[in-house]
């Protein structure tokens, strides 16, 4: 049996969020401001309660809001005025429930010609907040396709205005997560709006923080109420109905979790950031939510507060987020304090300049007033100033300290002239090094202030063999909240690794080197003979050269790399002979910046690269603050490195990492995620190892597993390795070599006349992940000699191969559209604008007409999907034409002067498209905006049907309308027994129509009216 989503996820969401509190506004009453979707109404009336001012004063403050809505800032204006703590309110957040809380469906988003209507739309104080899209379970992308289709909305800035005041996003199929999957597909996420990519999040619920909020029961009249006005009275007793009004679904799991009322309070006041980047030269602002498990640990260190705890340790992996985190509490124990009367002063304590630096940048990004503490005497001024922020703008205010600067003299003014009360709040990066019990400057940070609150920071576990007598715990107490790699990797935060070995001939060649140079040298030590030309100059060759293939492989220039050198002079040495080999490179970033990206490369050209030297004493902060971030904008291919960068260094590009040394213990986890991080679609970082670090590796891994055995307990098998194991490995190759078994390899115009062939998409699906799968794993196959590849070594052919076969699926997924009658309204259901972009080949010149071609393409097909009545004579012969202009030819042959010739007939498609819906909308307003009945009156109006006026048969069906639905309300079993449903309702067309209407009728058009109305509801039911 087939089933939909309102059905299966929308209306057992809409009844969900009511028994969470939320009142459901009907269709017929969503009386608003089609600019914005503001309930004007609600507003006001809220507004002017909330704040005790006129009429006039809650219309002064629309108006405000109306022209800020359309500013360029992502809704940044709007969402200070939401959350200010002075002044005009708009959300009364010290007594939340004080607000008025709407849900409805079906909310237009309307600018020019273009509109979107996402699924459910959430009121805070008439203020549309937040929406919530719902797809039924597995549906065939997923929840991707919603998340495109949102990303397209937003950049388009006619629909401005509801980015600006959207600030929760849910996306949901009502299945249950895919566990690590990079693309998240299946499951309920929630997200926050971008003008560029909507960025999914996971949500699980925290045990020890539960939603404390009980859900209410819904009168029955109620939920009548809401079936009717959604003209679904027909599923009220079906089974698979009733199973999804269950709390425990996903989607319901999700709306509980984001959208009860203290949960709903917390993230709108504390869980959102507007970080601040620069793109050539130009400010711009993306606007983060929290991850959930910086939620949780935002709970979790206010409960411990409460409990009296003062001191304790976040242990979120590397790539949660730990600089957010802090900024992020900035805002919550600010208000936490405030209501003890207490002034909280906040301070990030590093040990390194470089990291000083970089946390100074991220919290400035994040909208604080930063304060860099740059002497122990300017630390000795600051401990004595009783304020808790020093700039004159009143924006909250953090410290940024190294820890060197604690000295004996720092103290805290405990004996005040007056009576502020003052709490210092300190969080501790890398709390699992550097904080000797022994040593002075942790005594004189915890003689600074014996109050100060505590707590300290770390992505790695607390390996005590390695500290020993520095055990963590023991100076800082105990976790205030944990979240491992195994969570963080499964929510796709963080990648797994692939670690490459080098080429066992290379290894000789090297072993040669170094016997070489002792033999010219003489008595020289180890970190010479690797600093040496004659062996860091094969080094560099095989760097580079790996770099060059892997974007090759990829075909992905962007992609960036990162030297892990054995010493600082090693690092100078081999950035030396790059300069030799590509030529002295540029220290000022903003000629990297200025740069025209590269173009991709080409299978036989050499491009050229470009790196920097980053070295504690090789230029100077700026210099280096100023490369680092030509870095991440992929102006610089690559970084040589030998202690800076190996911690907190975030660069999302950094996918290959080359290991010339061996690093112990916590400094080995923190080196190895730098290359963690979700980029693209890549599944792994990789680590490529010259130094052998599996003896090293083991050891730390084995600490950190006893470490997460005494935390985790049973939880442990839960627990995933950081690298892709062998085993994994050795299996996947195995599936591999099946796969490919059938197929010849070898020669790419063989291979692709066997593809032809194919017309199982099943089998195709499989194909394309082998070749993937043997894409992913190119260098372990290569360098451990496996045989499933039967001796093939060339990779840039199964890059071919796999072009070769993904384009083959994209044409079965095309002509499949097209060909078959039977599915052929999936052309309009399907990105088709991206699938011919698939195989267009679009030259520099032609760009912006493409673009146009695109965009034109994409609303002409928005606007046939949208079309509720797809056996219209007049939608039928648009969706034809459609059709036939990409039957014409060969879509790899389209032309300039094609696309010219296509986008005057899609434009006048589009035009009649609009011109129908508008039409359709107008009649199904008549009819309680109920589809079944407006495509009847359709049906049932066209020429030779039936003779009569149009408000005759409105009148007609809407009594039939009225009197079917009652009776299903009260007989839940009617609409089973199909002979009973017809002879009912025969009687009713026979008495509303021939009786009370006086439409002429014989029997075959009594049946035929019966039996249209009857097939409607059962297909409704049926597909329910």
């Amino acid at each position: 049996m087939k089933f939909n989503e309102d059905s299966r996820v929308k209306i057992p969401a809409l009844l969900h969020l009511i028994s969470l509190g939320y009142h459901y506004i009907p269709l017929k009453e969503q009386i608003r401001i089609e600019d914005n979707n503001i309930f004007s109404s609600i507003f006001i009336s809220k507004i002017c309660e909330i704040n005790n001012i006129s009429q006039a004063e809650g219309l002064r403050i629309l108006e405000e809001i109306n022209l800020e809505l359309d500013y360029e800032d992502l809704g940044k204006k709007f969402y200070e005025r939401l959350t200010a703590t002075s002044g005009i309110k708009l959300i009364d957040f010290d007594k939340f429930e004080n607000n008025s809380f709407h849900i409805t469906t079906e909310l237009t988003c309307k600018s020019g010609d273009e509109e979107f209507r996402p699924d459910i739309t959430v009121l805070i104080n008439g203020m549309p907040l937040a929406f919530i899209e719902v797809k039924k379970p597995h549906n065939k992308q997923g929840v991707i396709d919603e998340r495109n289709r949102i990303n397209t909305r937003f950049k388009n800035k006619h629909f401005r205005r509801f980015a600006n005041i959207s600030q929760l996003l849910v996306f949901s199929n009502n299945m249950e997560y895919e566990d690590g999957i990079v693309e998240p597909i299946f499951g309920a996420f929630y997200a926050t709006p971008s003008y560029d990519q909507v960025h999914f999040n996971y949500f699980r619920e925290d045990r020890d923080y539960p939603v404390r909020q009980n859900l209410e029961s819904i009168p029955e009249n109620l939920e009548n109420a809401l079936l009717k006005d959604n003209n679904l009275m027909v599923i009220k007793h079906s089974p698979e109905y009733i199973t999804n009004k269950q709390d425990n679904t996903p989607t319901n799991r999700i709306l509980t979790s984001l959208f009860s009322k203290e949960r709903l309070q917390f993230i709108l006041k504390y869980a959102v950031a507007y970080v601040e980047e620069e793109n050539a030269g130009k400010i711009s602002h993306q606007k983060h939510i929290m991850r959930y498990p910086q939620l949780f640990a935002t709970q979790a260190i206010a409960t411990k507060l409460d409990q009296g705890q003062s001191k304790g340790i976040i242990w979120h992996t590397q790539g949660s987020g730990k600089t957010a985190l802090a900024y992020y509490n900035v805002k919550h124990l600010t208000n936490y304090f405030a209501k003890k009367q207490i002034i909280p002063k906040f301070y990030f304590i590093v040990d390194r300049i470089d990291l000083m630096i970089q946390a100074t940048s991220e919290f400035t990004n994040r909208g604080l007033q930063v304060k860099q503490v740059n002497s122990k005497q300017d630390f000795i001024t600051d401990l004595k100033v009783v304020g808790a922020i020093h700039n004159d703008s009143g924006v909250p205010e953090i410290t940024v300290v190294n820890i060197q600067k604690f000295s004996e003299d720092a103290t805290a003014i405990t004996n005040m002239a007056y009576d502020i009360n003052v709490q210092r709040v300190y969080f501790l990066d890398e709390a699992h090094r550097s904080y000797n019990p022994k040593g002075n400057y942790l005594a004189n940070l915890i003689n600074s202030d014996r109050k100060a609150v505590i707590i300290a920071l770390t992505g790695t576990p607390l390996l005590r063999e390695v500290a020993k007598e520095y055990d963590s715990k023991m100076l800082f107490g105990n976790y205030f909240h944990k979240y491992y790699y195994n969570m963080s990797i499964a929510d796709g935060y963080t990648l797994r690794l692939i670690r490459e070995q080098i080429e066992g001939n290379f290894k000789m060649q090297m072993k040669e080197v170094m016997d070489e140079i002792k033999v010219l040298q003489g008595d020289i030590s180890t970190r010479a003979i690797y600093a040496h030309p004659k062996f860091s100059r094969p080094l560099l060759d095989y760097i580079t050269k790996d770099l060059i293939k892997f974007r090759k492989d990829y075909q992905d220039n962007s992609l960036g790399g990162l030297v892990v050198c054995d010493s600082a002079d090693q690092a100078k040495e081999l950035f030396s002979l790059f300069q030799e080999k590509y030529g002295v490179q540029e220290t000022d970033a903003g000629i990297f910046m200025a740069d025209e990206p590269p173009a991709k490369y080409g299978f036989k050209e050499e491009p050229k690269l470009t790196a920097a030297l980053i070295l504690h004493d090789e230029n100077d902060k700026y210099i280096r603050k100023e490369l680092i971030k030509a870095y991440k904008k992929a102006k610089v291919d690559i970084l040589f490195v030998y202690n800076m960068l190996l911690t907190g260094f975030d660069a999302k590009r950094l996918k290959k990492l080359y290991l010339a040394r061996v690093i112990q213990d916590h400094n080995l986890l923190q080196t190895l995620t730098r290359v963690n991080r979700p980029y693209k679609h890549y599944q792994y970082g990789y680590v490529v190892d010259f130094a052998d670090i599996s003896k090293a590796f083991d050891r730390t891994n084995k600490l950190y597993f006893d470490e997460l055995q005494e935390q985790l307990g049973d939880e442990m098998e839960m627990y995933s390795y950081l690298f892709k194991t062998e085993e994994e490995i050795q299996q996947e190759i195995k599936e591999i070599k099946e796969t490919l078994f059938h197929y010849e390899t070898q020669n790419r115009e063989l291979f692709s006349r066997q593809i032809e062939q194919i017309t199982d998409k099943t089998e195709l699906v499989r194909l394309i992940k082998a070749l993937r799968n043997a894409k992913e794993l190119k260098n372990i196959i290569a360098l451990n000699g496996y045989d499933a590849l039967d001796g093939i070594a060339d990779f840039d052919i199964w890059n071919r191969l796999l072009s070769e076969a993904q384009n083959r699926l994209n044409n079965l997924n095309f002509v499949e559209s097209i060909g078959n009658e039977e599915t052929s309204r999936n052309l309009i259901n399907t990105a088709l604008e991206d699938i011919i972009f698939e195989f267009i080949k679009v030259d520099e010149s032609e760009l912006v007409l493409a673009d146009e071609f695109k965009n034109i393409l994409r609303k002409t097909r928005e606007s046939l999907q949208n079309n509720f009545d797809q056996y219209d004579p007049q939608f039928v012969s648009l969706r034809e034409e459609l059709e036939r202009i990409f039957k014409k030819k060969n879509l790899s042959e389209v032309t300039q002067a094609d696309m010219i010739e296509n986008m005057h007939l899609l434009q006048k498609i589009y035009d009649q498209a609009k011109e129908l819906n508008r039409k359709n909308a107008l009649l199904k307003a008549k009819y309680e905006n109920d589809e079944k009945y407006t495509r009847i009156h359709k049906r049932l109006n066209e020429k030779g049907t039936l003779n009569a006026k149009e408000m005759q048969l409105h009148n007609a069906l809407m009594q039939v309308k009225q009197q079917v639905d009652d009776k299903l309300e009260g007989q839940e079993d009617m609409i089973k027994n199909e002979a009973y449903f017809k002879r009912f309702l025969l009687q009713l067309v026979v008495q509303e129509f021939k009786k009370k209407e006086q439409i002429e009728m014989d029997q075959d058009m009594k049946n035929k009216v019966s039996n249209l109305i009857a097939n409607e509801y059962l297909q409704q039911f049926q597909y329910r």
